[in-house]
């Protein structure tokens, strides 16, 4: 069946070989599946029946395929498995011993159920390189604690960022903390193969939502506070003058950041007595009085057009850019600058695909395969594994393993 939806598959990217298994929901642990994929990992997404719920974030035209999961599981291979029975065990532990990477955001507990903690894989796979997600470390007492996005945004105080600045006590419009967790399973995994490949050992890696997105809201936000007794807070971020600013017809951002960029953007409108104001001194006196200058520079903005303060700006030397919407960015090449491109797939049609952002000049990692359906590629990989047809008839017959002919759009 897999041969029927997917094209031969050539391998690309730096990551060629390595076999990541993928068990692992919604979108934090599904995102660090892509990156590796992207990067050329072969990734198996195991999934059960009814499939992750990432297939349907954002709505689609395809039940099993909505427009995140698109882009969140290209370059996977789908199983559809039932890992309770031992059966279903059985499989993907002989899964994991012929693979590198095994990726999970199943809680502890769950873990522990299904007995696939470290412990219960290691000894018949010491090389893996096993990294679990959660809302919290695992010694500590909220180790089982379910958590989301929203979740982890609430614990890490993100949504008090936009009420220091006027904005209300509210969530980020995006999901930070799955991203950047995700984002830091796929380093923590790339480290793991490395030591691995100095010294043969797989280990246990541990992300927990909770210190991962706490340290990167503090990279900045520790600011003074890094020396106890002293308040956070980035104020430059925080002032709710920041901007983007007004201009006469919209909105610009404009970022004189060094002295030359405040001295030519004085100049050039003729107004260089601001530069005698003390938080114009320097660039220490600039962040420590955010709000007086952000203030000043949108008094200024507020004088000209979007296009005339951009054209100011490029002749000057000035930081600048235009505020396009999501639907300008989604639309118009100009603001994506390319990272949409079209691509097609085989049950879908056409579609937008998100770019690798990455560029490798000796190991380029373009888009091999489409996202699957959900267990499109099940019998593929228990071939792999050295399954008979009479053992994966078995296993469908069971219900351990699930091919719909009708998902695969072949009814």
């Amino acid at each position: 069946m897999a041969s029927e939806y997917h094209e031969p598959v050539v391998a690309t990217g730096p990551l060629t070989g390595v076999r990541v298994v993928e068990f692992a929901q919604v979108l934090m642990g599904p995102y660090a599946g892509q990156l590796l994929g992207d990067l050329g990992a072969d990734v198996v997404k195991v999934e059960d029946r009814a499939g992750d719920g990432s297939r349907v974030l954002g709505g689609g035209a395809h039940p099993h395929l909505s427009g995140v999961g698109l882009n969140l599981h290209r370059n996977k291979r789908s199983i559809a498995l039932d890992a309770k029975p031992d059966a279903g065990r059985e499989v993907l532990l002989r899964l994991l011993e012929r693979s590198d990477v095994f990726i999970t955001n199943f809680r502890p507990e769950a873990l522990e159920r299904l007995r696939l903690t470290y412990d219960d894989v290691a000894a018949a796979c010491p090389h893996l390189v096993y990294c679990e997600a959660h809302g919290f470390r695992s010694d500590s007492a909220d180790r089982d604690l379910p958590t989301y996005d929203d979740i982890i945004q609430a614990y890490t105080g993100l949504p008090s960022l936009n009420a220091a600045m006027g904005l209300g006590t509210s969530f980020l419009p995006m999901v930070l903390a799955d991203k950047v967790s995700g984002m830091t399973i796929a380093s923590a995994v790339l480290a793991g193969l490395y030591h691995r490949a100095l010294t043969g050992e797989g280990q246990r890696i541990e992300v927990p939502m909770f210190d991962t997105v706490l340290a990167f809201a503090l990279t900045e936000h520790l600011a003074r506070a890094a020396v106890p007794g002293q308040p956070p807070g980035y104020g430059r971020a925080l002032s709710a003058h920041r901007g983007p600013h007004r201009t006469r017809d919209g909105y610009v951002a404009v970022m004189p950041y060094v002295d030359k960029h405040w001295r030519a953007l004085f100049a050039a409108v003729g107004c260089e007595e601001k530069l005698e104001q003390p938080w114009f001194k320097d660039l220490r006196a600039r962040l420590t009085h955010p709000d007086q200058v952000a203030s000043e520079l949108a008094e200024i903005l507020g004088g000209r057009t979007t296009t005339e303060w951009l054209e100011l700006c490029a002749e000057i030397g000035v930081p600048a850019a235009p505020v396009p919407g999501l639907d300008e960015l989604v639309e118009d090449e100009a603001h994506h600058r390319g990272v949409l491109v079209e691509a097609e797939h085989p049950v879908i049609g056409r579609y937008r695909h998100i770019r690798q952002p990455v560029v490798f000049s000796a190991t380029p990692s373009d888009p091999r395969r489409p996202a699957p359906l959900i267990g499109q590629d099940g019998v593929e990989v228990l071939t792999e594994l050295g399954y008979g047809e009479d053992e994966i008839a078995a296993l469908l017959s069971d219900g351990v393993l699930a091919v719909d002919p009708a998902d695969l759009g072949h009814a």
